[in-house]
């Protein structure tokens, strides 16, 4: 099926466009959307978090609440988000000079300018996966494993994600790659992140993997940012998890089974969001909020003077 056309409209005049592989089902897990090749291999990104944190669920990893949902984060750097990765760290009996993750500064304009005020430097713990790095660390504590080369493929934390990855989407993982927080990066299809993060909420009440749907959903903010489009998507419709990824990718699954997934084919961002709300809407769901995320606006001058949005039909 034909790929999904993102305008990029400018003082009335289509500037650009992308396009995006969208894959989209019901409740019963059957498509209700297709848009592209969704069984090629992909790269989801960051949207693999949830099952990178189900392994280290498994393997006994203890956090609940909102440092469960940071171990699933792309997290803005905020300071509550710093102070959880420094929680779990020290929980761990570690501190953040365990972590290999790169040196950064928080996403957050906010949080950057504050660390910048305060005479502070890019630093591991605040990178958007520091979250995750923080759990993968505990995990290994917790199990025995050496916490120096966590993330080679071959040590025994990721070949327990590797596993899981497979188990979840239902499929042998295609090719490794290395995300850009130096972890493992699996290439899967986009139908088997859909059919992965549809376990996740539909999954029993306590287990490992309704934890996490749990966590995510309840503390949304500690996934992304206070002010970030998947925290305001997962308070605008109770039941949804949401996990974006880098080069724009985008994964949810509701509690009732629908889910769906997005890939913007050139890795442009300011579609990303635009084509997420299609897909929930072409799974049913509304609020008052998707309109406003319906579309991302232009400005020149400051002013707005455009939007980005999805080719009418």
């Amino acid at each position: 099926m034909s790929e999904m056309i993102v305008e990029v409209v400018r003082s009335g005049f289509v500037e650009s466009v992308h396009r995006a592989r969208v894959h989209v089902v019901g409740e019963d897990g059957s498509p209700v959307m297709v848009h592209g090749d969704t069984a090629s291999l992909a790269s989801p990104r960051s949207s693999m978090k949830p099952l990178q944190a189900l392994a280290m669920v498994r393997a006994g990893l203890g956090l609940e609440d909102e440092l469960l949902a940071l171990a699933c984060a792309s997290h803005s750097g905020e300071p509550f988000h710093v102070d959880g990765a420094r929680k779990i760290l020290a929980g761990a009996g570690l501190d953040e000079s365990a972590l290999r993750c790169p040196e950064d500064l928080p996403l957050d304009r906010d949080a950057r300018l504050q660390v910048l005020r305060e005479g502070g430097a890019p630093g591991r713990i605040y990178m958007n996966c520091s979250g995750k790095h923080s759990a993968m660390l505990a995990t290994c504590v917790a199990n025995g494993w050496p916490v120096e080369g966590y993330l080679h493929p071959a040590h025994p934390l990721q070949r327990a994600i590797r596993a899981t990855v497979e188990d979840l989407t239902g499929e042998r993982v295609a090719a490794t790659g290395v995300d850009g927080c130096g972890a493992p990066l699996f290439f899967v299809s986009m139908a088997g992140i859909v059919r992965a993060f549809r376990r996740f909420p539909l999954a029993p009440p306590g287990s490992p993997e309704r934890r996490i749907a749990d966590a995510m959903r309840a503390f949304p903010e500690w996934t992304s940012g206070t002010t970030r489009a998947e925290a305001v998507l997962m308070r605008a419709l109770p039941g949804l998890m949401v996990k974006a990824g880098a080069e724009a990718f985008d994964a949810f699954a509701h509690s009732d089974g629908r889910a769906g997934a997005v890939k913007i084919v050139d890795g442009g961002d300011r579609a990303r969001v635009p084509v997420t709300v299609a897909a929930l809407r072409a799974a049913g769901f509304d609020a008052p909020e998707l309109a406003g995320l319906a579309t991302a606006p232009l400005f020149g001058g400051g002013e707005p003077v455009g939007e980005v949005r999805v080719r009418p039909a």
